[in-house]
């Protein structure tokens, strides 16, 4: 699987797509996959979630939702992931283009940018072909790389100016 046959699997088809939507497209996605693929499907989206275990991104992640455990950062990611290739890598960049992100999908009026077992999809449907789960790809961080964002709202309004206009606190 190339990388850009990864990026075409995982993508939105439009921004406020909901959880269960998104889910079923990647579902529908993968479901043509042989078991090898999903085996690659996996380690490309692994890759991405090292990519992404950044404590700069934590920080926009922190600013837009107030996210503090590492469960959240995890659906966080997958979020970004799900944006697309573009996105993902403008994000990485600069975690606060985010703030140029024109919808978001949103939850009682507040900003919900977090995807619940979008990284699961691919081992599940391996492991229901294939009777059992799919081999383990480690990490390989037990904690984000750089330097731990600073929380207080000055620190934050410093190294995240446009998210913090556009979602302030």
């Amino acid at each position: 699987m190339t990388e850009a046959e990864f990026w075409h699997l995982v993508t939105r088809n439009r921004l406020t797509q909901s959880d269960t939507e998104l889910m079923a497209q990647l579902t529908e996605r993968l479901t043509p996959l042989t078991p090898a693929q999903l085996a690659e499907f996996d380690k490309h989206f692994a890759k991405q979630m090292r990519r992404s275990y950044l404590w700069t991104v934590w920080g926009a992640a922190y600013v837009l939702t107030g996210i503090d455990s590492d469960y959240g950062f995890a659906e966080f990611r997958s979020y970004l992931i799900s944006l697309g290739q573009e996105w993902f890598e403008k994000v990485l960049a600069n975690p606060d283009d985010l703030a140029q992100l024109p919808e978001f999908v949103l939850k009682d009026g507040y900003p919900y940018p977090f995807l619940e077992e979008y990284d699961l999809v691919a081992g599940q449907l391996y492991e229901d072909r294939c009777g059992h789960e799919l081999p383990f790809v480690p990490s390989g961080k037990n904690a984000p790389a750089g330097k731990k964002f600073d929380d207080r709202p000055k620190m934050l309004k410093k190294a995240y100016p446009q998210l913090c206009t556009r979602f302030p606190f």
